[in-house]
């Protein structure tokens, strides 16, 4: 069953790959947005299938909301007026979508902080990557593909490592199947994911000095990322977020890391500058 499910993930993989690269590398950066843009909706509707699993209604307010939220941040990430209105705004209009759908009153809370959370956890992040491809020229797609490879190479080492050398538990209570091996292997793939990025694609522009410390936070709180949306499925019940992505569930599922590994490098980006 495991060689089944590996090489359903390679296919999956070797379909998807060569398609972000092309866009990410040849199109104009708009085309990358109108490539995020759907994933950011399809997470936001697997998120809210967890927390909402029998509000059609709200799930859809909630993936409307986040396509507000994604396009206003892609067009004006700059605009303080944007950021404000959507920091101060979500948390209000959660409690007015959910007075509205009241539902069960012993499970409203969690419903209100959810309908909040879920575009800062997913829309934002994710549009971030395109904020970055159009925003650092013609270094963006660069600056993508290493924020992506610190996420999905990360996640790769730690599969990979964990299968053969796992013999600690990571963190049992949330995702049991993930150890302190797969962990090391992940971290190790997510380094060696930037060292090669600094001394290739990105010579010049990304220092190895840089690259290492960058590679080494970002590649942690990656799997800080993917433990986080473990957490979330154990404690609504939910195996896989989805089942779009064959071999690898949900669009969360494979995308977990990398809202992570986004932050990390756009706050990167913005604090240390990029060359």
């Amino acid at each position: 069953m495991a060689a089944v499910n590996l090489t359903v993930r390679l296919a999956t993989a070797a379909v998807a790959v060569p398609v972000i690269l092309a866009v990410l590398f040849r199109a104009p950066a708009w085309c990358f947005y109108f490539l995020v843009l759907p994933v950011i909706l399809v997470g936001e509707h697997e998120l809210l299938g967890m927390t909402h699993p029998r509000d059609k209604v709200t799930r859809g307010i909630g993936v409307a909301t986040s396509a507000l939220v994604s396009v206003a941040f892609y067009f004006r990430p700059d605009d303080l007026n944007v950021v404000f209105t959507i920091l101060l705004g979500l948390p209000l209009f959660a409690a007015g979508v959910t007075l509205l759908r009241l539902g069960a009153i012993e499970t409203s809370a969690f419903r209100v902080f959810a309908f909040a959370y879920s575009p800062l956890f997913v829309a934002l992040p994710l549009t971030l990557l395109a904020v970055m491809r159009r925003s650092l020229g013609s270094s963006g797609p660069g600056v993508v593909l290493l924020t992506l490879g610190l996420g999905w190479i990360g996640d790769t080492g730690a599969y990979f490592v964990g299968r053969s050398l796992g013999r600690h538990k990571l963190f049992e209570a949330v995702s049991p199947k993930k150890t302190v091996e797969g962990a090391i292997g992940g971290l190790a793939a997510s380094i060696a994911w930037g060292i090669g990025a600094s001394l290739g694609y990105l010579h010049g522009s990304l220092p190895l000095a840089r690259a290492m410390p960058l590679a080494t936070v970002a590649g942690a709180l990656g799997q800080v990322g993917d433990l986080s949306e473990s957490l979330l499925k154990r404690s609504t019940g939910v195996k896989d977020s989805g089942f779009l992505v064959p071999g690898h569930g949900g669009i969360l599922d494979r995308m977990d890391s990398v809202i992570v590994t986004s932050v990390a490098v756009f706050l990167y980006t913005r604090w240390v500058g990029w060359n």
